[in-house]
Order: structure tokens, then sequence, then C-alpha cells
């Protein structure tokens, strides 16, 4: 059926809206595809539907080519099954959570691990029935603090999340090969450029997890690459470990007054006044020689709130991200957390701590004052101090630092920590060359989860051998609307939106330019033939409306060829235009069908 403007749904807008920060957020509304509803949360119109639901559709024909069914589940769910995993506290205040009028605990799902658990358990009991995938495109909830990029990064948003089941984990192996070869055709149909990168499992467990990230400068993710194939978000980054040193014949530490010196710019300096080092032993002091000790606060999903110190080279700084991704392995996390530098507040709590002159917990002959502070605290040191490595770092006396310090020999630590920052230059983990580092969207993220979910929600079957095993699972998902935010801003000029076909809400634009009856009915006319020949049409038959608002209008709405009926029907011709490429041609009307009909099929 022909969309008439005239009638459909639509108003576009000559100007950004004033909280939009992106190109996708300002051209999807401006061009009429979705409206704000609330902060993060959008109402979606009728061009905007079409578009989302043809991604859909490319996910749905994927999914069913590797066997998964889909399923729906509800967006609001009981406590219970939450409670079971734990996830009703661990999510913290990311969840939405509510009360019927009866009492009853109730959130609105930010992911349904737990349902899709309790289904298969509720129905499949034997290993015959496996191996099994699910999937669901469903609605999904998460109070973001800071919701920002339109559909980006939203309260309301939706997902395709599927989940493999298994009886052993060679099983979990092949549906998960199934599943990232499903997503990069997925993304391959889309049009849209993803890279894979190894990932952290975070809160969600497992052994393996890969994000598939959309290249582009606005992203919030920082991953890295090398040219040897490499590919990891930054969370994921393992650093290249020096060698431990022999510090059998090091000289002992010194303590050093260091007025005046409670960054690491000014200790540098000092330390080249104070205590010049010669160059057959390095040269002149750089931060690199200093290790910084940065006290960070960590709030736990149960509120409470908890210091931690981590030391680090003096020339890194501490990514906080990735002190996020690996800070689990120390800390009763399992869930969302709050992470940030330790204020004045935190540090009245722990009057041993002396700002601008940490140093770790000291096994000298004569400890320094305060050194029994680091002992209260759990301390964490970046993989690049290992044994037999010498620090300047703080005496824990206000003034005062210590040179010489070395690891292993003059103090410890409780564990060894991926927190700084990756920078481009930096070894590939892998050996295959330096890294460089850009941005990107996380458009897909698959884990094994292994048996974490089965194991809390007891989810067996009998194997062969008639004995009860935990299923093993997979988790799965894509962002739908993000899909449709990323190809927004993968597919737009100044003008406006510029969508590939297979997503592109109408094959053809048709516009009626000018006056006269002759106009209207010829486009009116080849509106219907295009239609007829199996396309997808919009026609502008907007009687009283300029043509420069028309090509304005139909620029900014992207479908991916204009026809335009006008003064050139004097001539016998009409001008379609590819809105991608800009080029346009003067086509005989009884030609213009079959010559829009090609050039569909030749894209």
């Amino acid at each position: 059926m022909v969309l008439r403007l005239s009638q459909l749904f639509l108003r576009t807008l000559r100007e950004d809206p004033v909280d939009a920060e992106v190109a996708s957020h300002k051209l999807l509304v401006r061009a009429g595809y979705i409206r704000r509803a609330a902060p993060g949360i959008y109402t979606w119109l009728p061009l905007g539907l079409t578009v989302l639901r043809k991604v859909e559709e490319i996910i749905r024909e994927e999914m069913a080519a590797i066997g998964a069914q889909e399923v729906h589940f509800p967006a609001l769910l009981p406590r219970e099954p939450y409670e079971a995993t734990n996830r009703w506290t661990e999510y913290g205040e990311g969840l939405f959570r509510l009360q019927d009028r009866k009492g009853a605990d109730y959130l609105l799902a930010p992911t349904h691990e737990e349902m899709f658990t309790l289904l298969v358990k509720d129905l499949y009991s034997s290993y015959k029935d496996l191996p099994l995938s699910l999937y669901q495109i469903q609605n999904k909830y998460r109070d973001e603090a800071r919701p920002r990029a339109g559909l980006l990064r939203g309260r309301e948003f939706i997902m395709k999340d599927s989940y493999s089941f298994d009886v052993d984990d060679a099983g979990l192996d092949a549906s998960y090969a199934a599943h990232r070869a499903a997503y990069l055709k997925i993304f391959e149909r889309l049009g849209l450029e993803v890279v894979p990168v190894a990932a952290t499992a975070g809160a969600m467990g497992g052994s393996k997890s890969e994000e598939f990230l959309f290249p582009t400068e606005i992203g919030e993710d920082t991953f890295v690459r090398s040219a040897g194939g490499y590919a990891a978000n930054v969370e994921a980054v393992t650093t290249v470990v020096p060698d431990e040193i022999d510090f059998s014949s090091a000289p002992a530490a010194e303590v050093l007054d260091t007025p005046d010196t409670p960054t690491i710019e000014t200790l540098v300096a000092a330390s080249n006044q104070i205590a010049p080092r010669a160059e057959s032993d390095g040269g002149a002091w750089t931060a690199a020689d200093t290790l910084k000790n940065v006290v960070l606060a960590v709030t736990l999903p149960t509120g409470e709130r908890q210091l931690v110190v981590i030391g680090v080279p003096g020339d890194r700084a501490v990514d906080l991200k990735r002190v996020e991704a690996n800070i689990g392995a120390f800390l009763p996390i399992g869930g969302e957390i709050g992470l940030e530098q330790a204020g004045e507040e935190d540090l009245k709590k722990q009057p041993l701590i002396v700002k601008g002159y940490l140093g770790p917990g000291l096994s000298l002959d004569e400890p320094l004052l305060g050194a029994e502070s680091a002992t209260n605290l759990l301390y964490l040191v970046d993989p690049r101090v290992v044994s037999g490595t010498a620090w300047i770092t703080g005496a824990n006396e206000a003034g005062k630092h210590v040179f010489g310090l070395v690891a292993g020999r003059d103090f410890t630590w409780d564990g060894v920590i991926e927190c700084t920052e990756v920078r481009a230059g930096d070894p590939s983990p892998d050996g295959s060359g330096p890294l460089e580092t850009a941005r990107g969207i996380e458009m897909g993220h698959i884990f094994q989860l292994g048996r974490k979910y089965a194991e809390a929600l007891d989810l067996k079957v009998l194997d062969q051998n008639g004995k009860q095993v935990v299923v093993t699972m997979g988790s799965y998902g894509v962002g739908v609307t993000r899909a449709v935010a990323a190809l927004a801003e993968a597919n737009h000029d100044d003008r406006g939106l510029v969508w590939p076909r297979t997503v592109a809400p109408a094959d053809v634009h048709v516009v009626a330019v000018g006056r006269g009856d002759e106009i209207f009915q010829t486009a009116e006319k080849l509106s219907v033939e295009l239609e007829e020949a199996g396309l997808s049409v919009i026609y502008d038959d907007r009687p009283k409306v300029s043509p420069g608002v028309k090509f304005g209008d139909a620029e900014l709405v992207g479908v991916p060829t204009i026809l335009a009926v006008g003064r050139g029907l004097v001539d016998g011709v009409v001008e379609i235009k590819d809105r991608r490429s800009g080029a346009a041609e003067n086509v005989a009307v009884d030609k213009a069908v079959d010559y829009v009909v090609n050039a569909v099929r030749n894209q």
C-alpha cells in the first residue's frame, strides 16, 4: 500500500532537538521516526516502526537458520527468580522495582536469564531434549542514571536475547560458535561494520565473552586492535608482564625528605634534584619510576562502601572501567557496583592515610609512620609491579618518600589487577604487534555462561547414563533499537538520513513537484505501478507544499531512491535520484518504473 504523506502520521522538524547530542538522535527525531516521551524513553512512529521491524526480521531469519526458536516473556516479572540468583540485590540502583496492590515485589526486566532457565526446567528433563536454543525480542528496562544519545543509552530499549542449553561444555562450544556466526551474518546484512572483540564476562559470569562493536567516535566503549589480528575491549586487555628481577644485590631503600611533592610531577622534579640518577643507572627519573597509590571507593550492591588502594606506575592513569571489570576477583561483588576515587569524607575515616604521600605497607627494619594504614585496606597492584622492581613511592608521612623500594622485598600486595589505561603503542598480549585504540558502540554481546544460572535454579537433566547433570548455558544479546541508532549514525549526511535499502522505510520516495493536475496524476500513477511491481512507496502528494520543503523532507527521511515528477513532465521525463550518491538522471515516464525496479534489484 502506497504511503501518502498527506495521510501519514508524520511531522518533520527543521531544527535539532535541544537535548540531542549525536547525529542519530537528532535525525531520527527530526525525520519523524521517534519522539521523546521521557528521559531515555521514546515513542516509535510509523516510519520508525517500519525500520525497526525490518531489523527484527533480519535477526529472526538468522536465528531460525541456526535452529533457535522464538518465545516471548513478560517484561513485568516477580521478584523470586531474581532473588534465587541474588540479582534482585546485585543489580543495585539499575533495577526498576515496584509492588502490586498486595505488596508483592516485581521488577521490570533488564534481562531474562532466570526466566529462560526456569522455562526449560519446567518442560525438559532429559539429554534427549538438548541441545536447545531459545530467543525473544523484548523490551528491557534499566534505570540509567544519565540516559543520553537517544536510542543508544536509554531506560527502555529492545533487545534480542537468546540462550543455549547443552548437556556438556562441548555442546556449549558448538552453540556459541553457531551464535557467533549468526551475529556476523546479521550485521553483514544490516550493512553495519562490526569488530568482534574479546570482552570480560562481568556480572554475567562465564568462561568466555565477546562483544561486537560498531566503530564510531561517539561510542562509549574503547577497544584495541593490532595489525596482526588481536582485538579486545580495553577491559579485557591483559598487560604484557615484565620479567621478575633478582634483587639480592639491590641497595636498601632510603627515606628522603621531599617537601611539597604531593603530585607525580612535583615528585619527579624533586627526585632529580635531591637524588639524581647517573646515566649508567638509567638517567633522569621519570614518572615511570614512581609508584602511585590510588585510593578508590567501591560501593557494593548491598550499599556498603569499601576503600581499596591500587599501586600503579606513576606514568599510568587508573582506568575505572578496567578496575570495575576486574575487581570482582577480590571483593564479594556479583553485581553492579559504584566506583570512584575516594573523596575527602572517605579519607577522613582512614586518618593514617597521608594524602599525596601514601605508600604500601612496608616491611622495612624500622617501619615508617602510618605504615600500618595500608595493612587495613585491600592493596592491589598493576601487573608491571613485579618482584624485584624498584620504586620511588610515598613513605606514609607528609613530605617524605621512599627511594629504591623493592617489590617483593620491602612490600607485598594482596593481588594483581588489570587497572591502568591502555595506550596506543602498547604491545599486544599475543605478540601480534603494537595496539591501536578506537571507540565503538556495543551492538551485541555473547557469553559462555556455563552453569551459574542452572545451578542457582536447579536446572538438571538425565544424561545417557541416567545420572542427573547440571545443564550448561550460553547467553547471546543484540541491541535491536541500538542497531537502528547505529545505522542512522553510519548512514547520514548534512541533509538527513541515507538508509541502506535492507532497512529503509520504503524503496522509493515519489515527489509531486509543482502545480497542475497532470503532475499529481502522473505521480499517483507511477506510485501505484511501483507498488504493483513489488516495491514499497512513499508518495508526497501534499498539494500546497513548496518544492523546497518536499525535497528537503525526502532527503531528511532518507529513502534510497527519490523519483520527482515536475517541470520535466512537459518533455515526457521524470527525475530519478540516488539518495546516497546524489546522482540524478532524467528518465522517460514510460520507462521510469522499470528503471527504479532494476535499480532496486541491482543494489
